[in-house]
């Protein structure tokens, strides 16, 4: 059963704690979270920032009430950057996580058109660019370990564990206290379900979740897209895998 996790944002204190240990598993650089040459919180996620907290902040009756949430790619149970990527570069695992090759990618970018969530990001800034996102720690998962952003968690935000065991927790958490919890399980069904679901004591898209995503899987939709794309186009594509090929090659030799 694939690895899966529960996000329940009323535990969320802001602490950051698992931006750090992200960046510090992940080895990205944290001195391009900075604005002015200071360092600041980064506003949303890029290809140095796998994950990133946002927050809202309300006025309850007079006093400010804060609400912190958690980012980074929802690894769908069947996801659109897969199935739109032409290469492979992007694959579903087994144990969950979406994982990406980069001496497959031939930097075409469909992934980033095809993802609901706007997740994948492309190195803009590299002589040698390839696409960054959360790998949902898929190592650790394959060495029997839990994802660095989970562990470091002090207040117990992240419930790690089975796909079915997850989504049984997230519904007994919101039978239990109707009250405290909007009646949304985010993730359950959006693109046909994602491997991180969440919910939340305010409405999802107060607190700036996507809306309008289908709960159809998304693939069907991508492959009726790419098969209608001009012969020209596939030409290109073939060129780039040439390139990515040769490339290759060339990294292969300069390695003896």
């Amino acid at each position: 059963m694939a690895k899966s996790v529960l996000v329940d944002l009323t535990r969320c204190i802001g602490c950051r704690g698992c931006q750090v240990a992200c960046k510090e598993w992940n080895e990205r650089d944290a001195r391009k979270t900075t604005f002015n040459g200071n360092f600041t919180n980064p506003v949303k996620l890029s290809s140095d920032c796998y994950t990133n907290i946002t927050f809202i902040e309300t006025d309850q009756n007079g006093d400010v009430a804060w609400n912190f949430i958690k980012n980074q790619c929802m690894h769908c149970r069947e996801p659109a950057c897969a199935s739109a990527c032409p290469v492979g570069a992007l694959t579903k695992t087994a144990a969950g996580p979406v994982s990406y090759d980069f001496d497959k990618c031939i930097g075409c970018r469909y992934c980033m058109v095809a993802c609901p969530f706007n997740i994948p990001k492309y190195e803009w800034d590299s002589t040698s660019p390839a696409v960054q996102k959360c790998t949902f720690c898929s190592e650790r998962i394959s060495d029997g370990m839990i994802p660095a952003c989970i562990k470091t968690c002090p207040t117990g935000t992240m419930y790690y564990d089975e796909y079915d065991k997850i989504v049984a927790e997230a519904k007994m958490r919101l039978a239990k206290e109707p009250k405290k919890y909007v009646n949304h399980i985010y993730g359950l069904n959006e693109a046909g379900g994602t491997n991180w679901i969440y919910i939340s004591d305010k409405p999802f898209d107060e607190m700036g979740f996507k809306k309008g995503i289908p709960n159809e899987s998304l693939p069907n939709y991508t492959w009726s897209v790419l098969s209608s794309i001009p012969e020209k186009v596939v030409g290109i594509v073939v060129l780039l895998s040439a390139i990515v090929y040769f490339r290759g090659r060339g990294s292969n030799k300069e390695g003896k």
